[in-house]
């Protein structure tokens, strides 16, 4: 479309099901690198990603009416699931759980959340990752029922 311009960014994130620990480190860069991929395919732009193992951070800027974010999450999520499967990262079968959080940030923001996103493993040194989650829905305003948020595990 003519003289239309879009740049939106979106942070994405979505768990391992059963939020079982099933991203060993040594697997992180590789499946990083494949979502890279995915994104890439889609014609957006990935401003960062960390796999931690139980649950991943995806920061991608849009620049086109031409996409769905349901349709981009699935892609990720169905992809990277056969991918983890072909490659035989564990015995039985890898699954992500159902849904995900998309949480929008203006250009101004970009850095801060970029160095969030880089910093997960430190993050998670304070703070679990359902502290985390609630904590991104609180901030912007998600109302939610406890009973369709990701099956969180203490400990």
């Amino acid at each position: 479309m003519a003289n239309t311009y879009i740049q939106i960014y979106i942070q994405f994130v979505f768990a391992v099901q059963g939020r079982q620990n099933l991203i060993h480190p040594t697997k992180r860069e590789s499946l990083q690198k494949y979502i890279a991929g995915i994104v890439k395919n889609n014609n957006q732009k990935l401003l960062s990603i960390y796999a931690n193992t139980d649950h991943v951070h995806l920061l991608i800027g849009f620049n086109s009416l031409n996409f769905k974010i349901p349709d981009l999450v699935r892609d990720i999520k169905s992809n990277s699931s056969k991918f983890i499967n072909e490659e035989n990262w564990f015995d039985g079968k890898f699954n992500w759980q159902e849904g995900y959080g998309a949480f929008s940030y203006s250009k101004s923001q970009i850095d801060k959340v970029i160095n969030y996103i880089n910093n997960q493993e430190e993050h998670h040194k304070k703070k679990s990752f359902r502290e985390e989650y609630l904590e991104l829905l609180n901030k912007f305003e998600i109302q939610f029922d406890e009973k369709y948020l990701f099956e969180f595990y203490d400990g």
